[in-house]
């Protein structure tokens, strides 16, 4: 049985080499291609590696890199910081033998984090290391809909963005770069531990279901705390363009907070005001939020 972070890793250069023409690295296509990417003795050749050593390593079988190494396959491959910095983190574990069971307990909101969403006037939410909905305030109810519907296994940012059944309301015009965003963190916790039962049931579950997320997820893009721009289709008072950002909260690897701020003055702002003043309406009329 392979070490997972080797099979990890063998994956994330097969992505990489898969995105890269001959063209983009200074060689000539040569010939009819059965790849669309680079060929393995390509990287091989522009790393200074044998095409053996490096074809051992996509295939996820025990070698283990030298940084020298790695670094001559980061710069073969045109690997950004992030992208390098997670090469690394890969290969430094896949060094070490295969690691006890980590801690997979259930996740924790402090008290403190708890009463920081309450007084929060914006919308903000606590994501789980693997996008678990952990805690949220009103405002955020009022903009992504009530958890309180859904089962708790259920309130996860990646299944929730994938399930067809909530996206024809509220659909996003850059979806499919906030998907990215999700997947990419996610592709993140998986680095760090590649058999945390919650990882696998998340990525399981949507590579049967979603055909969508499998050509994202075998991007093998990474992101780590985050931050962008959402706009969010709200039917009761139109789009809203939202600035989003990630705060890391304690643990190592911890949860993290989801802020979304709009511009002060904004037609945003405004918009928003207004949508969290029709929820607490709704809210305390009885109607549910």
């Amino acid at each position: 049985m392979s070490h997972p972070y080797a099979r990890e890793l063998g994956d994330f250069l097969r992505a990489r080499r898969g995105r890269l023409r001959p063209r983009d690295v200074g060689l000539e296509p040569g010939g009819r291609r059965k790849v669309a990417g680079l060929r393995r003795e390509e990287v091989a050749l522009l790393a200074g590696l044998s095409t053996d050593y490096y074809q051992r390593m996509e295939q996820g079988r025990e070698v283990r890199p030298s940084d020298d190494v790695l670094a001559a396959i980061a710069g073969a491959l045109g690997l950004d910081e992030k992208e390098r910095r997670h090469l690394f983190t890969l290969a430094r574990a896949a060094r070490r033998p295969v690691p006890a069971r980590g801690d997979h307990g259930p996740e924790r909101v402090p008290e403190g984090t708890r009463r920081l969403l309450r007084v929060l006037d914006t919308p903000a939410v606590v994501l789980g290391r693997h996008l678990d909905l952990l805690a949220w305030n009103p405002m955020a109810r009022a903009l992504l809909g009530d958890p309180d519907g859904h089962p708790p296994e259920r309130l996860n940012m990646l299944l929730l963005m994938f399930d067809d059944a909530l996206t024809g309301q509220r659909s996003c015009p850059d979806w499919e770069r906030q998907a990215l965003d999700y997947i990419g963190m996610m592709r993140v916790a998986v680095a760090a531990d590649p058999t945390h039962p919650r990882a696998t049931a998340v990525v399981g579950e949507l590579s049967i279901r979603s055909a969508e997320f499998r050509r994202l997820w075998a991007r093998h893009d990474v992101r780590e705390s985050v931050s962008g721009t959402k706009t969010f289709r709200v039917p009761e008072v139109g789009d809203i363009v939202l600035d989003w950002d990630t705060y890391p909260l304690p643990g190592h690897p911890g949860p993290v907070m989801l802020v979304f701020t709009a511009e002060p003055g904004s037609a945003d702002a405004d918009r928003l005001r207004l949508l969290a003043s029709l929820h607490a309406t709704r809210r305390h009329a009885g109607g549910g939020g």
